[in-house]
């Protein structure tokens, strides 16, 4: 194998990994918690935002969906009592998205679980040292990447 093709399988070892671990992740949540993983991730924005409520078009970019995806998103969370939306006051086409004591009460079950997960499938196979390896490691390739796409504006 060349170290071309060396660094390919190295990179599909990572993505197949995080991929993996996403899908248990996902797959854990809504077995035990009843939510999708794109349900806790408005969540997670939405508890980190406060006292500020942020709009749906900012959760959009957050989450990376289309406008249209993430109305069906915030439509579904508020008609299981997760989430509510208001007008904006200086501008009534955008909607705010705030959390409702339900939502703040899924949200703690969900990382209660979450944290379950990871401990097992992302922390337990590794030992203490390969995790902080890792993790500067990923650190790393982040701070670049994201140097790398500040330029592509």
């Amino acid at each position: 194998m060349t170290e071309r093709d060396e660094v390919i399988h190295e990179f599909g070892a990572l993505l197949g990994a995080a991929a993996l671990l996403e899908r248990i992740a996902g797959r854990e949540l809504e077995r035990r918690c009843g939510i999708r993983h794109a349900v806790f991730e408005v969540l997670l924005r939405l508890s980190a935002a406060a006292p500020e409520c942020p709009d749906m078009g900012g959760l959009a970019g957050e989450l990376i969906l289309t406008s249209g995806g993430m109305t069906r998103l915030v439509d579904r969370m508020q008609e299981a009592g997760l989430v509510r939306r208001r007008a904006h006051e200086g501008d009534r086409r955008r909607h705010l998205v705030e959390l409702t004591d339900a939502g703040r009460a899924k949200l703690d079950e969900a990382m209660r679980v979450h944290a379950e997960t990871l401990r097992e499938h992302f922390a337990g196979p590794l030992t203490e040292d390969e995790r902080r390896a890792l993790v500067t490691t990923l650190h790393t390739l982040r701070t670049t990447a994201r140097k790398e796409l500040g330029t592509l504006r």
